[in-house]
């Protein structure tokens, strides 16, 4: 009987939940735990984030190609309808989402780790590598970080956006080759792929689409700001609402500007870790 865990993946929907992978599998780095991925690179990669195990496996229907029958898996992805989600539950001896949705509930025969919902067989938590809860000195005033990809290049659509502002920019890991060529050569100041801890730990404010970096940032000791993707969730708007992150919609550079100018006054909350928490869960509930 092994353990795997699943998360979604892709040059459409970047690294968020990878990343969020790699926190908690740092957290059981003890236990054998196989990392499935929907993409194939990231796979190869993820030996850099400390995953010793990972198998890309192209999109969630080839999950039983790898686990058999009574395997026990973690499932991080919005992929599966209703009804995948019941065969995975009769599928697997063991079986833990995570959800990222306010409305969520829990069904029979899962287990469930989320920021919002709490009860029986559900753990509250925020999930946050325990590298960033340290005192890191802030030598990078901003950062912007558009995420780990930019199929569409909407970035340089929107070079107005941070016009004037000056940022370190953090390159992502989807982008085109002779998009980062550009990119490198239109700021001054950039973070490769592979310094995006450094990014996080120096940056004193960091503007970014991706919600797993606000909540790094945030762990760090950073003052986030969330601007809101039309191709990404809503999903952590109420999350960020709670934790003081200023949240900006549609380029609004204006909005921008006043929030960064007022930047000291915002009152954001403390993250804590957890990974004692949802590690204990997890090993509680998959048996490990």
């Amino acid at each position: 009987m092994r353990t795997f865990y699943y998360v979604h993946t892709g040059h459409r929907i970047g690294l968020d939940r990878f990343r969020r992978a790699a926190a908690i599998l740092n957290a059981l780095k003890d236990e054998d735990i196989t990392l499935l991925t929907s993409d194939y690179r990231i796979a190869q990669e993820a030996r850099n984030f400390g995953i010793e195990k990972s198998v890309g496996i192209d999109v969630v229907r080839n999950i039983p190609q790898i686990a058999h029958n009574g395997d026990k898996l973690i499932f991080d992805s919005d992929e599966a309808n209703p009804i995948m989600l019941e065969d995975m539950r009769e599928y697997f001896s063991a079986f833990i989402r995570i959800s990222d949705n306010k409305d969520d509930s829990k069904a029979d025969k899962e287990f469930l780790i989320s920021p919002y919902l709490e009860g029986e067989g559900i753990c509250n938590a925020i999930v946050v590598h325990d590298k960033y809860f340290a005192a890191f000195e802030k030598s990078v005033e901003l950062s912007y970080f558009f995420g780990d990809d930019d199929y569409e290049k909407d970035l340089e659509k929107h070079f107005d956006f941070i016009e004037g502002l000056n940022p370190h920019l953090q390159l992502g890991f989807y982008y085109f080759l002779d998009y980062e060529d550009m990119l490198s050569k239109k700021f001054e100041h950039t973070f490769e792929f592979e310094e995006y801890d450094e990014m996080i730990q120096s940056s004193k404010v960091l503007l970014t689409a991706s919600p797993q970096a606000v909540l790094d940032s945030l762990a760090a000791g950073g003052k986030p700001v969330y601007f809101q993707r039309e191709d990404y969730t809503q999903e952590f708007l109420p999350l960020f609402e709670r934790l003081g992150v200023p949240t900006i919609f549609d380029y609004n550079k204006e909005m921008l500007n006043s929030v960064l100018s007022n930047i000291s006054d915002i009152k954001y909350e403390k993250l804590a870790p957890k990974s004692n928490k949802y590690s204990t869960f997890i090993k509680e509930n998959l048996n490990l």
